[in-house]
C-alpha cells in the first residue's frame, strides 16, 4: 500500500523554525513532483512549494525567502524547512507526490494525512 506520511509539526513561537518531513512508502516505480500545500481553519488549500524530479523548486509569494523545500530521492523523502515563522503560517500542511506505480500506466497523486502547524506565543 503506497502511503505518504508527514511529521514535525507542533507549536512554534513567531520568528521560529521548524521542519517537517514526508516520506513516501509502498510499492513505488518513481516519484516525480513533490509538494506542500496548506490549509487554514475556514480557508482554501494552497500551495506552499513544489520540487520537480531534478530539483527544480516553486515558492508561493508568502513564503519565497523563509521556506525551503528539498527532497531526498533515496529515501523518498520531501522536506520543508520553515524559517522565521508568522502566526499566518498556521495552518494543516501537506505533502503529495506524484508516482508511478509498478504495472500501471500513467502518474498517480498521492497526499499525507497532514500535519498541524502552530505559530503562536
Amino acid at each position: 500500500q503506497v502511503q505518504l506520511v508527514e511529521s514535525g509539526g507542533g507549536l512554534v513561537q513567531p520568528g521560529g523554525s521548524l521542519r517537517l518531513s514526508c516520506a513516501a512508502s509502498g510499492s513505488i516505480s518513481s516519484i516525480n513532483t513533490m509538494g506542500w500545500y496548506r490549509q487554514a481553519p475556514g480557508k482554501q488549500r494552497e500551495l506552499v512549494a513544489t520540487i520537480s524530479s531534478d530539483g527544480s523548486t516553486n515558492y508561493a509569494d508568502s513564503v519565497k525567502g523563509r521556506f525551503t523545500i528539498s527532497r531526498d530521492n533515496a529515501k523518498r523523502t520531501v522536506y520543508l524547512q520553515m524559517n522565521t515563522l508568522k502566526p499566518e503560517d498556521t495552518a494543516v500542511y501537506y505533502c503529495n507526490g506524484d508516482l508511478s506505480l509498478p504495472g500501471r500506466r500513467g502518474v498517480y497523486r498521492y497526499w499525507g494525512q497532514g500535519t498541524q502547524v502552530t505559530v503562536s506565543s
